[in-house]
């Protein structure tokens, strides 16, 4: 009896913290964006034969490379030679789709929105994921649509673009470039988790993970390569690079992915719904805190209508999160929720 109690405890004090890591992870994911705003200003300040060395590709490229680390660590495992062999040539070729896609155009994108406008606007941008996820998957995935999950993600999209609009009207500023980006790379994030969930479910995670990696990034660089020239990558190890790479690496990839990974294993799903519906609004709030950014007016009644989207499609969600049971499918699941993670 003492032995069952026991286990329990043990069980429910790792529930607990399973929700914590998620809220660790989703807070980290949202001040990715600022965080690599931020490094790139540092650099810009310090610059090395008079450019920044610490830029949005090479920050791309130093981190995908050492997330790799975790992942070996994690899922090595998963690459053994009979496992291989089990994948058909279609789940290769979509496999590597997905690389391209999730690890070359969704971070090249996102961060090429970054230099061209705010993290607030990023931000705001990829809210049209998640109504147009419940649609692609509607028709690609067979899935039924949730009627109150469309209708709190199209209110949590139309807080958004309040926000945007009453900034728009505070400083006279126009939809530019960045934002096209922005909007971009959501569709290149969700197009790839579309067909990670219809063709990669018998993939086995680590090898998803480390070859849609080291792939999208070998793919990023050579396309640098080509059409950038090398400077992006000559002066990649500039020890003021090195030294800050490390806040970039230990915070968001490390730290991030093991709360991530953690949170998925340890809690309920519904928890990790509940904090990845509001990593918008903390990306929105850290960008504030960390960059100054001021997200106008709108801020207020943008806010409201998001919290109550939020509500709105976690009351449909509820059903539907009873019926996931292992990590995995949670995460392909919810990753459209947390959106871009910084690698």
């Amino acid at each position: 009896m003492v032995m069952v109690r026991d286990t329990r405890l043990r069980k429910s004090t790792t529930a607990k913290w399973g929700v914590v890591s998620c809220w660790v992870a989703v807070i980290i994911y949202a001040a990715s964006n600022s965080v690599v705003t931020m490094l790139v200003s540092i650099g810009d300040a310090n610059r090395i034969n008079g450019h920044n060395v610490i830029t949005f590709a090479n920050l791309l490229v130093l981190g995908s490379l050492i997330s790799l680390i975790p992942m070996l660590l994690f899922f090595g495992r998963d690459w053994k030679l009979e496992k291989l062999r089990d994948l058909s040539s279609r789940e290769w070729v979509l496999l590597t789709l997905s690389a391209v896609l999730s690890s070359a155009v969704t971070p090249g994108l996102y961060f090429f929105a970054l230099e061209n406008t705010s993290v607030t606007n990023v931000v705001i941008a990829s809210r049209i994921d998640p109504p147009i996820f419940l649609i692609l998957a509607a028709i690609f995935l067979g899935e039924r649509i949730d009627v109150k999950a469309m209708a709190g993600n199209l209110i949590i999209l139309l807080g958004a673009v309040v926000i945007l609009a009453f900034k728009d009207r505070d400083i006279g500023y126009a939809i530019g470039v960045g934002e096209v980006a922005a909007v971009a790379a959501t569709l290149s994030f969700t197009l790839s988790t579309i067909i990670t969930r219809t063709s990669l479910e018998t993939v086995p995670f680590g090898v998803f993970a480390i070859f849609r990696t080291a792939l999208g990034t070998l793919i990023y660089v050579s396309f640098q390569l080509t059409f950038s020239g090398h400077h992006h990558f000559s002066e990649m190890f500039q020890p003021i690079l090195l030294k800050w790479i490390w806040v970039y690496a230990i915070l968001i990839i490390i730290i991030g992915q093991l709360a991530w990974n953690f949170g998925l294993k340890h809690s309920k799903a519904g928890d990790v719904s509940l904090a990845t519906s509001f990593s918008p609004l903390a990306a929105i709030a850290i960008a504030m805190v960390i960059l100054n950014e001021d997200p106008g007016s709108g801020l207020i009644p943008g806010g409201v209508l998001m919290v109550f989207g939020i509500w709105v499609a976690r009351s449909g969600r509820k059903s539907a999160v009873r019926k996931r049971e292992s990590a995995r499918k949670k995460s392909l699941e919810l990753e459209k929720d947390v959106n871009f993670k910084g690698v």
